[in-house]
């Protein structure tokens, strides 16, 4: 009888559990100029999600084969592969395009979390318009590269349990790849296939603009469609492009999803989920994220972020409005970006922000903020006050909370890799950073970064993260032939530095690139070292005063005579080259 009521249960489709289980808070009534984008009930060229009224979102077989057919269709419109997943599906992009002379590009991409999929069916209805009904002069000034589904095998693995928080579609997919690497932490370290394959498109498009689709998480508001840029709130690393993306895209997009019927409003990214009204941050990115990393390359970037508890309907009819106005914004400023993408490319920073915390007060607040109001209820679930949204609008006064530096770092003239780090100079190229490699040995006076007390952090998106303090010291040094130069001198000097200044939060270091230097030194037989041991403490006085002080102040050291002979073993001469040792130097002279 367990058996058979087993198999019942199992036998029961997810979706009908899921809907029977998920409950979202209240809907707030929407209605917009935005829904005459839809075509009508059986048109010819739905896409499948309107066929669907936005209950579904099709599967990647079933994007492909709709963009197969309106690329056959269009003479506006190419469809390219730029690389393939984990599990070998192809990565797709759709140029439109009127020919001719080159144009600049704006570069759209969905789907990085697959399931907060909005521009991919927001994406769909626009090309579809662009070709076939009238929308082709977005293309007079600029060609648009959409990119569906850009982490197709997470996409694929849908189902009603992913996302919870998104009121719709039915079934979603999932954040991370085939390997569980969340493609938008991957954008410094490139583990992932498709992130390789993204920043090659990048290099090979250089955009006018790049606009990443996501949807929220967090509270519920009346705000529908969101948005953001790195550097919002001046703490952008380049500050041209970001100066444009303040005073011109987010006017001009604000404008138009207001006049379309949403309600727009830079991303409100809250403190604390449970308490509203201790405000929204504003801070630094690191190049990890498509926005930071759009800010340190000097690629106008701007982050997407539907508000989670809209309709799926309302948040891609959104999705369409802000990508149009993005169009007309870059035709229309295409040589005021370029001019401010050349400025920052020609600056060159001398220091890296790499640690801040919140500043002690608000940098500013939104006298009315579009709340939703809730209250707290006991939860037999969870034990404690819950939260319980109740659809009702309400205002409140939102503080703003910035960010002040805790550290920064001189950038250095140029780092030197080893030829064997050959995972980091993969990486280097990849980025299109400019190195220069010796062909003969050179001695050179450079900067050695000793880790001290390093940790082990919680293994986070295929790697096992380290912290530690560093210390600098100068000391001569044998560059063999094959080594490499990388100067800070360049348009990427400060993504070099994020990448490989040890204190940066995005450096290859931190990610644990480098566990060669966590393992011990090689050690010998305890009678060899014990000589060596009490040879030195006879002929150094300064070592034997240290090796004492060590012995008053470390009891546990003073007991173990393993760790003591390791410890003068390791100061018995230049030591082993690798434990502890950054092997990334810097030349600081």
């Amino acid at each position: 009888m367990m058996a058979l009521v087993a198999a019942l249960i199992c036998a029961e489709p997810m979706h009908t559990m899921a809907q029977d289980v998920l409950t979202l808070p209240p809907v707030l009534p929407w209605s917009g100029k935005s829904e005459r984008l839809i075509v009508k009930p059986n048109d010819p060229w739905s896409t499948p999600a309107e066929a669907a009224n936005f209950q579904t979102t099709p599967r990647y077989a079933e994007v492909r084969s709709w963009l197969e057919r309106l690329d056959a269709a269009s003479l506006l419109l190419t469809l390219h592969t730029f690389g393939r997943t984990g599990e070998g599906r192809d990565l797709l992009y759709v140029r439109a395009s009127k020919g001719g002379a080159a144009k600049p590009v704006v570069l759209v991409q969905a789907g990085i979390h697959s399931g907060e999929i909005d521009g991919k069916d927001a994406g769909l209805m626009l090309l579809r318009d662009i070709a076939l009904r009238g929308k082709d002069k977005l293309l007079d000034q600029v060609d648009l590269v959409f990119v569906p589904i850009y982490n197709i095998d997470g996409h694929e693995q849908m189902s009603p349990w992913n996302f919870p928080h998104l009121r719709g579609p039915a079934e979603k997919g999932r954040d991370a790849n085939a390997r569980n690497i969340d493609l938008n932490r991957d954008y410094g370290k490139l583990d992932a296939p498709e992130s390789r394959a993204m920043i090659g498109l990048l290099r090979q498009l250089d955009p006018i603009l790049y606009i990443d689709c996501h949807v929220s998480e967090g509270f519920d508001m009346q705000y529908d469609v969101t948005f953001t840029y790195a550097g919002w709130g001046t703490y952008a690393r380049h500050r041209a492009t970001a100066d444009w993306l303040e005073g011109r895209f987010g006017p001009a997009v604000m404008q138009a999803l207001t006049k379309a019927g949403h309600t727009p409003i830079i991303y409100p990214s809250p403190i604390d989920t449970r308490e509203p009204t201790k405000g929204i941050r504003y801070s630094p990115e690191g190049p990890r994220y498509s926005t930071g990393y759009g800010d340190f390359i000097s690629v106008p970037t701007v982050l997407v972020e539907n508000h989670m508890l809209k309709p799926y309907r309302q948040r891609v009819l959104g999705t369409y409005v802000l990508l149009e106005a993005a169009l007309k914004i870059a035709a229309a400023d295409a040589e005021r970006i370029a001019a401010a993408k050349a400025k920052d490319r020609a600056s060159r920073p001398t220091e890296l922000l790499t640690r801040w915390k919140p500043a002690p007060q608000p940098i500013g607040w939104i006298d009315k903020f579009k709340g939703v109001a809730f209250e707290w209820y006991q939860s037999p679930a969870s034990g404690r006050q819950e939260q319980r949204w109740l659809g009702q609008p309400i205002t409140f006064r939102m503080p703003i909370i910035g960010q002040q530096p805790t550290q920064t770092v001189q950038l250095p003239k140029a780092w030197w890799v080893p030829a064997a780090q050959m995972e980091v100079l993969d990486r280097l190229r990849l980025h299109g950073i400019a190195f220069e490699t010796l062909t003969a040995p050179r001695t050179l006076q450079l900067d050695q970064v000793r880790l001290v007390d390093p940790k082990l952090l919680q293994p986070s998106e295929g790697r096992v993260p380290i912290t530690a303090t560093f210390v600098h010291g100068q000391q001569e040094q044998v560059m063999p032939a094959g080594s490499v130069r990388v100067p800070a001198d360049q348009p990427n000097g400060l993504l070099a530095a994020a990448l490989l200044e040890p204190e940066s939060q995005d450096s290859f270091l931190a990610w644990g690139f480098f566990p060669e230097m966590l393992a011990p030194a090689p050690n010998t037989d305890a009678f060899v070292l014990a000589a060596l041991g009490e040879r030195l403490l006879a002929t150094n006085p300064k070592l034997k005063a240290e090796f004492e002080a060590k012995l008053q102040a470390e009891p546990a050291f003073a007991a173990d005579p393993d760790a003591r002979l390791t410890w003068l073993y390791a100061h018995a001469g230049p030591g082993h080259p690798y434990p502890l040792r950054y092997p990334i130097l810097r030349e600081v002279n």
